[in-house]
């Protein structure tokens, strides 16, 4: 897996970029044209790399191999700060906008153990995935009135719904092998039975084979490459991301965990 990015620095610019998932059994990193990357890491494991230079042209290479990874136990409560973020409103997702609408669309399921998952089948048979019709300003509300959107107005849409009905949800940013066109590819994860489940409402790769890069609110916090100072254009982008053998099979109905 990995990616192959190309900016133009237009004036003195500082770049933060999340291509590099926590666990990896080997990567690298190439950048040209700009400072060495210097390398935070975050609570939760995520890596961000911030690149500064400019003006002029930066290329970014990065490849990484992993082996399948078993999941971890989880330590949280239903009171830890990360699940009280995750039940909060946010920039692409106003929940608080939709807890109306939300419970009169799943008014048959509210007590349902698989609440979460209605909502993603929501999403899924009411929503086209369509490369041209959203940007990048655009919040839950706009792809629920617009019917159609990318990978992450999916996301979007099925966290805000969930939070809309108390379920606490986030995004994470992966490596999806199986994702046509390829590309970045964003998901959901609830927190229900004391664990982070993933959910995709675009069904479009099989969930046990994705690669979790960056963990967030929405994509506000997950985004690949994202200005810090100065202004900074996305030339081109490519992504890449197989597994050995057959992609697995996903019935997008097993509940199911990322490492």
């Amino acid at each position: 897996m990995g990616c192959a990015l190309a900016f133009e620095f237009l004036e003195p610019s500082v770049l933060a970029l999340q291509v590099a998932p926590p666990t990896v059994l080997n990567e690298e990193l190439s950048v040209v044209g700009a400072e060495p990357p210097v390398v935070l890491t975050a609570s939760n494991g995520g890596r961000t790399h911030i690149i500064e230079g400019g003006p002029g042209p930066v290329t970014v290479n990065y490849t990484a191999s992993t082996a399948p990874l078993v999941v971890a136990g989880q330590t949280m409560t239903r009171f830890d700060e990360a699940v009280l973020i995750a039940r909060r409103q946010s920039r692409y997702c106003p929940s608080d906008a939709m807890a109306e609408f939300a419970t009169r669309e799943l008014t048959d399921f509210l007590d349902a153990p698989d609440l979460a998952d209605r909502v993603a089948s929501w999403v899924f048979e009411r929503t086209a995935y369509d490369l041209f019709v959203s940007g990048p300003t655009d919040t839950a509300v706009d792809t629920l009135l617009a019917g159609r959107g990318v990978c992450r107005d999916f996301a979007h849409l099925t966290i805000a719904m969930c939070r809309a009905l108390f379920i606490p949800a986030r995004l994470v940013s992966v490596y999806a092998p199986g994702v046509a066109p390829m590309d970045f590819h964003a998901v959901a994860e609830v927190w229900r039975n004391e664990r982070w489940d993933v959910i995709d409402a675009t069904r479009m790769a099989p969930r046990s084979s994705l690669v979790r890069i960056a963990t967030g609110r929405d994509a506000a916090d997950t985004a690949f490459a994202a200005t810090i100072i100065g202004d900074v254009e996305l030339l081109s982008s490519e992504v890449f991301a197989v597994v050995d053998g057959d992609l697995p099979v996903d019935d997008h109905v097993a509940q199911t965990q990322l490492a």
